[in-house]
């Protein structure tokens, strides 16, 4: 067969350039003693925070990198987790969507039905993969995030447009980059483990003189799936960066970032039966493959065809930063950063939907995707603190423009410009054209070739089949009032500007089949009123909203508000959901600062929820809501010990559809969101023995979690499972350590994401990594 063409995955510039580190100085508190934390070098600043030491490897953070969070994490009013780099390093985490899997209340989704592949994370329920930012910039278009440039990933929950603007229903992530700081050191590591896992990165920072450095992070990393057969993830990555002004009042960045990918993806594995298969046989439950028939499905069966699969991705990031101490108390900062995201794949999906699974065989249905996503922002932010009279304000407020354009289309035969083959399906025809597959014993090595009328034909890319472009402008205002050392009140405001166009077109001929603009400005807040009984701890109660108006993820995702073509829309049917957050919850600080605790309530719900009523019309009266329980406790609270664990409890509820919704849409009302299990926990904790050894291990849980829900009291979930890891490190000298990981220990075979119908994932088994550190 002819190989696909993906000419189109290859970036259209590799810009040259470097990252730095910008930070401001807030005076303290009077109340407190100024000790601002650093982070890569840099001044933070931005917040005050209490006269304790924290370790340098303690999983405890004392603050957010965001200025619009103006008081350190022990004061402000939510729930905040934050994956230090020492965490991230210790569990040998190396994307975004492993560091995640650290943090209760998160899950990850499936790409699928209009979402790209990559990172799709959940937040308390809520689809979050369009409230993603790198160093408090939207990150937009499909893609799997690495951490080998970053400090740290940062978690928000509870509703949050006012932070960041459109989105965050549930929250929002926020990923840290490494930044040039004073002073010269390196790291440099090299691991190996079994399923051919092997990864280079490299951390080099040096100091050029009083005021200026530079900073290398590079990565190469490639790998197979412990468990699975023939899959591999292949990346490579580099970030450099250059930093003017250190320590002095003015301060100017420049960095790059690019990473490019080709895989071999993994789609996973077929439910057991279909909608239809489970009413006629009364079997409702719709669990994974594992079983049919009687007949076990080896774990590691691949439907995909390694002649036709692929994925290839390339990202390129340049980021200027530019920061000036107006004055003692007042900082000026000026962000403008222009990002290129291209995706390539056609991936296998293993199809449950024709029933051919109960029968043993599994349909290779292609889902393929091209897109090339450029975006544009420019940031000021002024931040820092003042007093009127015996009062204290310590602020944040600024505005900031973006420009966001998505393209994207399919991959489709060169023939007539139509669909890739992939039909008969299941017919004995099928089976011979390697379109069918035995769902016992598959072979990825398939001579599959794509026939048109009998004739074997390239596969292209097709014309661009649809196009969104989105420009918002917008203005912010933070402040925490001090009303005295007990009382503080936290408020906060955004107005968005927001404009969308979005275009759809055929795939054969790129003509446009509809144009549809939106215009709308809203408004979203916060606030929050904090007590704090001793300096140490505090209680809280806050409250925020979130706007999600149609498009919010400019064609780079499937959502519910989403602005599609299968109605008749009007401009009057293009209204943004609303979506607010409550929470009450304490936080202490213990033993002189090295624990920290939070325990907290939460409420968020959406009450004009968009839905379709029985005429195929737009009604915005759907009603979710999910509540539940908050807890943490992260830090070292005694030299030999640092710990990281934190539960969360999610009762949610589609509460109502409307009226008038159809019966597929009536099936999910009273029952659970989807992706979203109700008790989640994780920890990692790990004991230093000689100040040289350390033994650590950790724990991740997930109790059931749905796909979906159909008629006639069909479901679609995955079970309950644990995972258990562990790890240990010895310091050979001061400058070389040894480490050894051990993923999913007990090679427990589990399933992590599901799609609403179709597939699951299923998570990789034991994987064992050894690594060698070498620093200065």
């Amino acid at each position: 067969m002819s190989a696909p063409d993906r000419s189109a995955a290859t970036p259209a510039f590799l810009a040259l350039g470097c990252v730095g580190f910008i930070a401001s100085a807030t005076p303290a508190l009077a109340q407190q003693t100024a000790k601002p934390e650093t982070q890569s070098g840099g001044t933070l600043g931005r917040v005050t925070v209490t006269d304790t030491e924290v370790s340098a490897d303690s999983y405890r953070t004392e603050a957010l990198s965001n200025p619009r969070f103006t008081e350190p994490l022990l004061d402000t009013p939510r729930s905040v987790t934050v994956l230090p780099e020492s965490l991230l390093r210790q569990t040998a985490t190396t994307s975004l969507a492993d560091a995640l899997r650290l943090v209760p209340g998160i899950t990850l989704g499936a790409g699928e039905g209009g979402n790209p592949q990559g990172d799709r994370p959940f937040i308390r329920g809520f689809d979050a993969q369009g409230s993603t930012y790198i160093d408090g910039i939207r990150s937009v278009g499909g893609q799997s995030r690495e951490i080998f440039a970053i400090e740290s990933v940062e978690v928000v929950k509870g509703s949050d447009s006012a932070i960041g603007g459109r989105g965050g229903a549930g929250g929002s992530i926020n990923l840290v980059s490494k930044r040039p700081h004073l002073g010269t050191d390196a790291r440099v590591e090299g691991s190996l483990g079994n399923a051919d896992y092997k990864r280079l990165t490299a951390d080099v920072n040096y100091q050029i003189n009083d005021i200026a450095a530079v900073r290398l992070n590079a990565m190469w990393h490639d790998q197979d799936v412990a468990g699975r057969d023939a899959i591999n993830y292949s990346r490579w990555g580099v970030a450099p960066s250059v930093a003017l002004g250190l320590g002095t009042p003015t301060q100017a960045s420049l960095s790059w970032y690019h990473l490019q990918s080709d895989d071999l993806p993994d789609a996973g594995i077929p439910f057991e039966r279909n909608q239809a298969q489970a009413v006629a046989t009364g079997l409702l439950d719709i669990r994974p493959a594992t079983e049919v028939n009687g007949q076990s499905v080896p774990r590691g069966a691949f439907y995909g065809l390694i002649d036709r699969d692929f994925r290839e991705t390339n990202v390129d990031e340049l980021h200027l930063r530019f920061a000036h101490e107006i004055t003692d108390a007042i900082t000026a900062t000026f962000n403008a950063k222009y990002a290129n995201v291209q995706q390539a794949y056609i991936i296998s999906q293993p199809d449950d939907s024709q029933g051919n699974v109960a029968n043993g065989l599994v349909w290779r249905r292609h889902n393929s995707r091209w897109s090339d996503v450029d975006s544009f922002v420019i940031q000021q932010d002024f931040s820092g603190s003042f007093e009127t009279g015996s009062i204290t304000h310590n602020f944040s407020a600024g505005g900031d423009y973006s420009w966001e354009n998505s393209r994207r289309g399919s991959f489709v035969s060169a023939a007539g410009n139509v669909a890739i083959n992939t039909s008969p399906r299941c017919t004995a025809a099928g089976i011979a054209l390697y379109n069918c597959t035995s769902l016992f014993n598959p072979n990825p090595a398939d001579p599959w070739v794509n026939l048109i009328n009998n004739t074997p034909s390239d596969i292209v890319r097709s014309p661009v089949t649809g196009r969104n472009t989105a420009t918002t402008w917008s203005l912010f205002a933070f402040d925490t009032v001090h009303f005295n050392d007990k009382l503080l009140l936290n408020l906060g405001g955004r107005y968005d500007n927001y404009r969308q166009r979005a275009i759809t077109a055929s795939a054969i001929t790129g003509a446009p089949t509809s144009d549809l603009f939106l215009k709308d400005d809203f408004i979203s807040y916060q606030v929050g009123l904090v007590y704090k009984p001793l300096p140490n701890g505090s209680i809280y109660l806050s409250h925020g909203t979130s706007v999600s108006p149609p498009g919010s993820f400019v064609g780079e995702g499937s959502e519910g508000n989403s602005i599609g073509t299968s109605v008749t829309i009007t401009l009057d049917d293009l209204k943004p959901e609303k979506t607010k957050s409550y929470e009450l919850g304490t936080k202490w600080d213990l033993m002189d600062g090295a624990l920290s605790l939070a325990a907290a309530v939460f409420r968020t719900e959406t009450r004009n929820a968009r839905t379709t009523n029985a005429n195929g019309l737009l009604e915005y009266v759907g009603h979710r809501r999910v509540q539940g329980v908050e807890l943490s406790a992260t830090g070292r609270p005694f030299p030999f010990w640092n710990l990281f664990a934190g539960y969360t409890l999610m009762d949610s509820e589609l509460v109502s559809a409307g009226d008038n919704a159809t019966p597929a849409t009536l099936a999910g009302v009273g029952k659970p969101f989807t992706n979203t299990p109700r008790n989640s926990f994780t920890a990692q904790t790990d004991f230093t023995f000689a100040e040289r050894y350390t033994l650590g291990a950790g724990v991740i849980h997930n109790s059931r979690q749905y796909g979906s829900f159909g008629v006639g009291g069909v479901s679609r979930s995955i079970d309950p499972y644990w995972r258990v890891d562990a790890n240990a490190s010895a310091k050979i000298t001061d400058n070389i350590e040894v480490r050894v990981n051990a993923l999913n220990l007990l090679n427990e075979r589990y399933y992590d994401r599901t799609y609403t119908t179709h597939f699951v994932n299923q998570a990789a088994g034991r994987t064992v990594i050894g690594t060698l550190s070498l620093s200065y």
